[in-house]
């Protein structure tokens, strides 16, 4: 009789031990974020003794930036979001840096051009650090402000009357105060320059995430069936018709062809993941395609896209044509596999190598390798986000995490694929290595948005608290009808055990 109960209060013992609490894993993303900072430390060592042939003191003050501007990050990840995937900021903070590293030594390359001319110019490697800055305040007033995402779908309708606000006003503005490089997709205030686009497409994917959690069933439902394909019923057509005309009208009035693009195929990627149909992708990029061609047949700027496209050497010295195109396939071809290394190529001949044409002067010092692993980072970043997108609990996180990662795989295709001549060159960035401060506020709130989904996502679920009982009111409570019992000694008097006495 012993050993039972010796395992009785052994079995007792093991389930009353409190549950095992899921590790938050800020100690992997703190030593990821170490490595990070190891890699752009000794790229910036290797740029200044290729270019200075020595170390200068910028190094000690881009360095002290970089690690405080993440160590703040990580700390504010550590109190708002313990729970976030442990792999997305370390992701952003490598990329951030190989872009200042990169910005960096375009400059450097700059000055020396300059001081031969006896000119002066602009850094563009300490306003990177700036809108860092900037960016990091946005990322921790985002983290602050939104505690959990579903409070998102309470100003769904708001946040998509601004975007659509911030998407027109470029086109709407005098020329003046709007178009730079031939595109209006800027408002220049008194002391700098802002593209609202870049804020819109956040606000938009809110905006379409909560309202295709709404309206699902509409576009879940066939209409007709045409060999053997159901086709939506023509009334469920409405948005992605509004989204088609959105996009035709920035890429007529704002010539803007990446902006429309990306934001397009954002709309079509949340479409079909919301109803899992396919026909949805195909009716979208079919009426793409017919708006792209009607904007080539009437707009002489899309046709010089194409044209530099098809054969940059063909428009090599005209104005606006494949110089920069040329130029860039000129540097990627120099570098080969493994590149010229950091600080020994020459990405300064190609034009906005700082922005539009970043991964060119990349895929120049750094090769097909270098670059591949860079891409690689991308596409490790959109998947964490995915994953996160997967496992989070309710469908309007579900759909704006797959959107927000969808966002940054989409904009760097467009981008890259632009500078690689595998579609029309566009004039969006890459994200968090050009240089630039709208894209990159931008993208830090994004990354912020995906870090609370993910914190979601991984954090265990609170077990249901019993609620208390509470008491009736005095006026709603039973009453009953108590008769006093009688006296002892008299007859019909009832002793215990219901005898009478």
């Amino acid at each position: 009789m012993a050993q039972p109960a010796a395992m009785s209060g052994a079995a007792d013992a093991y389930t009353t031990n409190p549950p095992r609490e899921l590790p938050t894993r800020r100690g992997t993303e703190l030593g990821l974020l170490a490595f990070a900072a190891v890699i752009v430390t000794s790229a910036f060592m290797l740029v200044q003794a290729n270019q200075e042939r020595e170390l200068s003191f910028s190094l000690i003050w881009y360095g002290l930036a970089y690690l405080a501007i993440f160590a703040v990050a990580h700390l504010a990840v550590r109190r708002w979001a313990p729970y976030a995937d442990p792999l997305i900021l370390p992701c952003v903070a490598l990329l951030n840096g190989l872009g200042l590293v990169m910005i960096y030594r375009i400059d450097l390359a700059r000055e020396q051009k300059a001081l031969a001319l006896s000119e002066e110019i602009t850094s563009n490697a300490p306003r990177q650090v700036l809108f860092t800055v900037l960016a990091l305040a946005l990322f921790l007033g985002v983290l602050l402000i939104v505690s959990d995402h579903r409070t998102l779908t309470r100003y769904a309708y708001t946040f998509g009357l601004i975007g659509i606000a911030a998407l027109a006003l470029p086109a709407l503005l005098p020329s003046s105060l709007s178009e730079v490089n031939g595109a209006k997709v800027w408002l220049k205030l008194p002391g700098f320059s802002i593209q609202p686009g870049e804020f819109a497409k956040i606000l938009l994917m809110i905006f379409f995430a909560s309202f295709l959690v709404a309206k699902r069933d509409l576009f879940m439902t066939a209409g007709k069936r045409v060999m053997n394909v159901e086709l939506p019923r023509a009334r469920d057509l409405g948005p992605i018709i509004i989204a088609a005309v959105v996009c035709l009208g920035i890429l007529v009035f704002e010539k803007d062809l990446g902006t429309a693009l990306l934001f397009f195929g954002i709309v079509l990627m949340m479409l079909y993941v919301a109803t899992e149909r396919v026909i949805w992708v195909v009716v979208g990029l079919s009426m793409f395609l017919v708006g792209a061609l009607i904007a080539y047949q009437l707009f002489t700027h899309v046709q010089q896209r194409v044209a530099n496209w098809i054969d940059p050497l063909a428009t090599y010295n005209d104005a606006g044509g494949g110089y920069q195109i040329a130029q860039g396939l000129f540097g990627l071809g120099t570098g080969g596999v493994f590149g010229t290394g950091l600080g020994s190529g020459r990405p300064e001949t190609v034009p906005e190598a700082s922005t539009d044409f970043i991964s060119a002067a990349l895929g120049e010092e750094l090769g097909f390798v270098g670059l591949g692993a860079i891409l690689m980072i991308y596409l490790l970043l959109a998947m964490r986000g995915m994953r996160s997108a997967l496992a989070v609990r309710d469908t309007f996180g579900k759909l704006l995490g797959g959107g927000l990662s969808f966002t940054i795989i989409m904009q760097v295709f467009v981008i890259v694929g632009g500078v690689t001549k595998l579609i029309p060159m566009t004039g969006i960035t890459t994200p968090f290595l050009s240089a630039g401060g709208s894209s990159l506020l931008a993208n830090y709130v994004l990354i912020a948005l995906l870090l609370r989904i993910s914190d979601a996502a991984r954090r265990p679920q609170q077990p249901a608290r019993p609620r208390p009982q509470s008491q009736a009111p005095l006026a709603e409570a039973h009453t009953v009808m108590v008769q006093r019992p009688p006296a002892q000694g008299q007859p019909g008097a009832v002793g215990e055990g219901g005898r009478q006495q």
